[in-house]
């Protein structure tokens, strides 16, 4: 489901951003802000919740996911959006290897294997037919790929995953408030962008990191490396169902290896756990 509401996240922003050409500033101050308020909606506006979300407050996540929205939203204005994703996972998933072989993990040659076949699945989808990027647009868009990366990491050892995912969401939003009063285009907020927007933050993103929150602690950083690795895959569908984008032979053959690749390493891995 979180992988699911990640795609869709994509498909969202895409649509926001692209087709009705909304204002990235207002787009991601509107997704974090409404995601904020549906988290809390669900917590419960107690005092007891309140104080909680307080105590569940976390800076440097915070701080990653107000980095990765804004690098994410900013990047989109001068990168196609499968450079985008070339380049957006690619930084996810170099930061997430790297930090799990510092971290002592010692991945087996098959799931490496299964690692960059995914990986190969991803270049074949976005990577041919691409113009050159734009220089900004790739510093930005590398940006947030290390910032998602590092919030990913730091939800492994959470216990309460919606407390945390809402307290981020409420000091993410202040976070990003003052830049994004200053970059404000309101000429450029059509209300088809500000409902994308609204569910992009209260059910793509809010829900959708709450749940990927509760699965973390229960995965290794290299299986959660590897899952995202299908968010490409599961984006490229949707712009298929809901942009009517066509579908083609290279995007079939990117959705074979992705999968396999995915299937690949992790089965090996549950494969060898029973067989012990």
């Amino acid at each position: 489901m979180a992988l699911i509401a990640f795609a869709a996240n994509s498909v969202l922003c895409r649509l926001a951003l692209d087709v009705y050409a909304t204002d990235p500033a207002s787009f991601s101050l509107l997704r974090l802000f409404s995601g904020a308020v549906a988290l809390i909606l669900i917590v419960g506006v107690s005092n007891r919740s309140l104080r909680s979300l307080v105590r569940n407050s976390t800076w440097r996540a915070s701080i990653s996911l107000a980095v990765y929205v804004l690098g994410f939203s900013f990047a989109y204005i001068t990168l196609d959006a499968g450079i985008g994703a070339l380049v957006l996972f690619s930084a996810v998933q170099l930061t997430m290897m790297a930090v799990a072989l510092y971290e002592g993990e010692r991945p087996q040659i098959i799931e490496w294997l299964g690692w960059l076949f995914a990986l190969s699945g991803i270049i074949v989808l976005v990577a041919p037919g691409v113009s050159a990027p734009s220089p900004i647009g790739l510093v930005l868009m590398v940006v947030a790929g290390v910032a998602w990366a590092g919030y990913t990491l730091l939800g492994r050892g959470v216990t309460q995953p919606l407390l945390s995912t809402a307290s981020n969401f409420v000091f993410a939003t202040v976070i990003v408030l003052l830049p994004c009063l200053f970059l404000l285009n309101l000429d450029r907020l059509p209300w088809q962008g500000v409902a994308l927007a609204l569910l992009s933050g209260a059910i793509a993103s809010g829900a959708g990191y709450a749940i990927w929150y509760a699965v973390l602690p229960h995965i290794s950083t290299v299986h959660a490396a590897l899952l995202q690795l299908s968010v490409p895959v599961l984006a490229a569908l949707g712009g298929v169902l809901f942009i009517n984008e066509p579908i083609s032979t290279r995007f079939i053959i990117s959705c074979v290896l992705v999968l396999s690749g995915i299937a690949f390493a992790i089965g090996y891995k549950k494969k060898i756990k029973n067989l012990r």
